[in-house]
């Protein structure tokens, strides 16, 4: 049997712009879209030198490796389901990416055992499945002081006591955000 083609993801910029990162089929995986990205990189500034990433649903790894290809310091990718994680663990190889720190792991035994503060934390759960609700209010102990958190959901967030959203947009069904802690 001929062994099933794996779909792919272009990074925009740095390093390894063009380069595609290689993924499976897996349910409610859904790539950030190349628009998307280049929008949010703008927010964060197109250099992330000595930015430490977490991507805590990372999927494709692509919200990682593109902080990589950018200059980020380390990418940390956690990643539930094994075909996709083997699929990580390939790209990391292939793109030499020796700064990234690939981990299979369900998300919320990642915060419960990682101390790490991070400046950027990729956030972009599975849909539907109340993800937002059990990981936002952990996230604090993870950020450093001048840390932000990208949020891709179904709906728009809202500030609340412990975040503000500051930057926001929408492409197609996707809402995208910004947050930083609230320090009011």
């Amino acid at each position: 049997m001929a062994e099933k083609k794996l779909n792919t993801v272009r990074i925009n910029a740095g390093e390894w712009r063009s380069r595609l990162i290689k993924f499976p089929d897996a349910e409610g995986l859904r790539p950030t879209p190349e628009r998307v990205r280049q929008t949010i990189f703008n927010w964060l500034g197109q250099d992330l030198t000595g930015l430490n990433c977490l991507d805590l649903f990372a999927g494709t790894g692509v919200m990682g490796f593109e902080a990589l290809s950018r200059n980020a310091k380390t990418a940390v990718m956690v990643e539930k389901a094994p075909a996709v994680y083997k699929a990580m663990l390939e790209n990391k190889i292939t793109l030499k990416a020796a700064n990234a720190q690939v981990f299979n792991i369900d998300a919320l035994s990642f915060l419960d055992k990682n101390q790490q503060l991070f400046d950027v934390i990729f956030l972009d759960p599975p849909y539907g499945q109340g993800w937002l609700d059990k990981v936002l209010h952990l996230l604090p102990a993870h950020l450093g002081q001048q840390g932000v958190v990208y949020v891709e959901a179904e709906y728009a967030l809202t500030d609340n006591p412990v975040w503000q959203v500051f930057k926001y947009s929408k492409a197609g069904n996707v809402f995208y955000h910004l947050l930083k802690l609230r320090y009011d």
